[in-house]
């Protein structure tokens, strides 16, 4: 009897929760790579502007410090009567059976690479009270962490993989696209003998970052159609023929799946200490180019 109490809890675990996109587990783990890799300067930057929590207004949404920031934008949705609006940035999903075009389905900005880009700036802006930026910080983290998951960019027409019914191994009914915000990636680092949180070396944060979000939403739209879709329905041609709604993922196929999204978390948090080094620098950032 203890032996199914204990299995019904753990897959109560996988289960799907409201508001949690990749997984409050992997936000974290982005934010605490890009803390252990941005200089003693900007961590005392970043410490002055959590200061200014109070301002913001979200006391059941805490925003304290960098890992408090890489989940703050889910938990405020919650409050749907001031945030909802917010719910469109996470994400831009982009056809996989169509060629890929960065500027669709992001009407004024209104998308996960709109706001990174957007946020940015905020950031970058030392006219701005320290309340303002704050708050682009939290967004800028957390939807630079979001545009690296592959089913926010890649979709087959089901919400970047929320209509597919997916088992997970032995744990039954999730859908796909949960399964890599949640299990899969918490899979992916969870290795304690090898951990994705620490200092980089100078080559390998040159590897794993660099970009824009443009480019960090196709490389995710190129693993949503190279990878995810024809290893969740065992085909090798994912535009030829019409997918069905349910499906499972293998052991097999889990394995093949956690060091790429291993990789992914590990890009973000790259990524979002080289966003936060540049946008605390001295000085205005470079004029965006006209599109």
């Amino acid at each position: 009897m203890r032996h199914a109490i204990f299995a019904l809890c753990a897959i109560a675990l996988l289960l799907p929760t409201p508001a949690s996109a990749w997984g409050f587990y992997a936000h974290r783990k982005t934010a605490e790579i890009a803390e252990a890799n941005i200089s003693p300067a900007s961590r005392a930057k970043l410490r002055a502007l959590f200061e200014a929590e109070e301002l913001i207004g979200t006391p059941e949404c805490d925003l304290e410090n960098l890992r408090d920031a890489s989940v703050w934008p889910d938990c405020i949705r919650r409050d749907r009567s001031r945030w909802g609006y917010t719910a469109a940035w996470h994400y831009r999903t982009a056809p996989i059976c169509e060629a890929f075009n960065p500027r669709a389905n992001c009407p004024g900005g209104a998308c996960v690479t709109g706001q990174i880009e957007r946020a940015h700036r905020v950031l970058a802006d030392e006219s701005l009270p320290a309340n303002v930026r704050l708050e682009a910080l939290a967004f800028m983290v957390h939807f630079a962490g979001d545009v690296h998951m592959p089913l926010h960019s890649g979709d087959k027409s089901d919400r970047g993989g929320n209509d597919r019914e997916t088992d997970y191994g032995i744990v039954p009914s999730l859908n796909l696209h949960w399964i890599w915000d949640g299990p899969l990636a918490e899979r992916a680092i969870s290795d304690p003998a090898d951990p994705v949180v620490r200092r980089y070396s100078v080559a390998e944060r040159a590897e794993l970052g660099g970009g824009n979000p443009d480019e960090w939403g196709r490389e995710s739209w190129e693993i949503s159609r190279g990878f995810v879709y024809p290893t969740a329905f065992d085909t090798g041609d994912v535009c030829g023929t019409e997918l069905p709604m349910k499906t499972a993922l293998t052991q097999e196929d889990i394995v093949r799946g956690v060091p790429i999204a291993k990789r992914r978390v590990q890009q973000a948090g790259i990524r979002i200490a080289q966003l936060i080094e540049s946008a605390l620098e001295p000085g205005p950032l470079p004029e965006p180019e006209r599109r």
